[in-house]
């Protein structure tokens, strides 16, 4: 990790600490017993700051380029307790999603329902997590102009990630593999809503209504809708980091990635079986049929056989050229505004290089 980017981190990371104080002071005024505070507070600490914290740096980093300098303290630590907001929201979506999905281990530790004497309180304990961003927007922003924007965008994007979820959940079973329901635009919308929504567009429209972005202005003699055009950018940036994770999946040995596990053994719809479901001969789709989904290494090691014989490799390699040049071209055709409240192609250019070409 480079010094600019640990520092920016121990930054965040800072702002935490405190924000999970405010928490907490808040559970003890509403006169919870001792045991209550303390196993709020396992919860916060277990769940919520592990992580990359892409997402939440996204937040302050996107304010930061809308300002075009350095945020002081005030306007950082707001951005900040967004960020954290959708670390929050990242961490009840992880919560419930580990019980659903009989996960065993996150973030190297065992999944919170499974930690010693927790096991489905974690339900409950995860719709606090989500609880605690709304008393965090009420604390920090009731007086602003950018509140209700703020409200409306975090109850829409955790609508759409449960649609995604939903359409997981009955498209890949892990007990009753049903390849039949898979397809390519199944996929596309599991990853849109699923993960691009709240991964992608969430932090930099946050920022965006945190800055003053308004909802339309002029530039270059044209009129710019800067959400519609954020969304625009970022859902299909959000598309391709999801493939290049699937691909990843099916290239790199999970104990690079850090998994245990993989797409194929687990019967995710993934957009690598997609690919060779649409390409396989007969023969090529009895073998997906019979070996998919399979708690089995040779199994295993029979799919990833076929997708190497019908190409997802080049069919990959040609999908990141094609969805890179497109990507540029439309950050590109952003008119350049003058002023805090006008788009930036540095946000969008920003999330590209992190994702292009990645390995991991």
């Amino acid at each position: 990790m480079s010094s600019d980017k640990a520092a920016k981190r121990a930054r965040f990371e800072g702002a935490w600490a405190r924000i999970r104080e405010e928490l907490v002071a808040h559970v003890v005024s509403e006169g919870m017993p001792a045991e209550a505070v303390e196993w709020y507070g396992k919860n916060l600490d277990y769940n919520v700051p592990g992580g990359k914290l892409n997402r939440g740096m996204s937040v302050t980093d996107t304010a930061e380029i809308l300002k075009g300098a350095p945020l002081d303290d005030a306007e950082y630590y707001k951005a900040a307790v967004l960020g954290w907001g959708v670390e929050l929201l990242q961490a009840f979506f992880l919560v419930s999603d580990d019980i659903m999905d009989s996960s065993i281990t996150r973030r190297g530790q065992p999944c919170w329902y499974r930690a010693p004497g927790v096991g489905m309180i974690a339900i409950n304990d995860s719709f606090m997590l989500e609880a605690a961003i709304y008393f965090l927007l009420k604390k920090h922003f009731r007086g602003d102009a950018c509140y209700v924007d703020l409200l409306e965008l975090f109850h829409e994007t955790t609508h759409q990630t449960e649609l995604g979820q939903l359409i997981d959940l009955i498209t890949a079973d892990e007990v009753h593999v049903e390849l039949d329901k898979f397809s390519l635009e199944k996929h596309r919308l599991i990853v849109i809503y699923k993960t691009a929504y709240y991964s992608f567009y969430l932090p930099v429209a946050l920022a965006m209504y945190q800055s003053g972005v308004p909802a339309s202005y002029t530039a270059s003699g044209k009129t710019i809708e800067p959400y519609k055009t954020a969304l625009s950018i970022l859902l299909p940036l959000g598309e391709y980091f999801q493939i290049q994770d699937d691909f990843l999946d099916f290239s790199v040995p999970p104990e690079q990635l850090g998994k245990i596990g993989t797409d194929i053994v687990d019967n995710k719809c993934s957009w690598c079986v997609n690919i060779a479901l649409a390409a396989c001969t007969p023969a090529q789709r009895a073998v997906l049929d019979a070996n998919y989904g399979r708690k089995d290494a040779e199994a295993e090691a029979r799919v990833k056989a076929v997708f190497e014989e019908v190409g997802v490799r080049e069919k990959y390699a040609a999908y990141e050229a094609e969805v890179y040049a497109r990507l540029v071209a439309m950050i590109e055709a952003i008119p350049e505004g003058e002023g805090r409240g006008t788009l930036r192609r540095e946000i969008f250019t920003s999330f590209l290089k992190k994702i292009y070409k990645r390995q991991k």
